[in-house]
């Protein structure tokens, strides 16, 4: 079955090429993933996806009321 008979595009990684973790928030400052979400990502299935990066704008708010801007 394609993606598109799954329903719809395959969720696309929102990886930004910024690949800095940081340890004190545990996400990577470029597209607020954990390791853990990223090392799964290639075997993750859509809805895992789309589950991720559905909290992406919360974690960057997050770190915008922390001051954090790419941090």
């Amino acid at each position: 079955m394609s993606p598109k008979d799954a329903g719809g595009d395959p969720v696309a990684s929102p990886c930004t090429s910024v690949c800095t973790l940081d340890p004190a928030r545990g996400y990577c400052v470029g597209c607020l993933r954990t390791l853990d979400e990223i090392a799964a990502w290639s075997t993750l299935d859509d809805d895992a996806r789309r589950a991720i990066v559905a909290d992406l704008p919360a974690r960057r708010t997050a770190r915008e009321l922390r001051g954090g801007g790419n941090r």
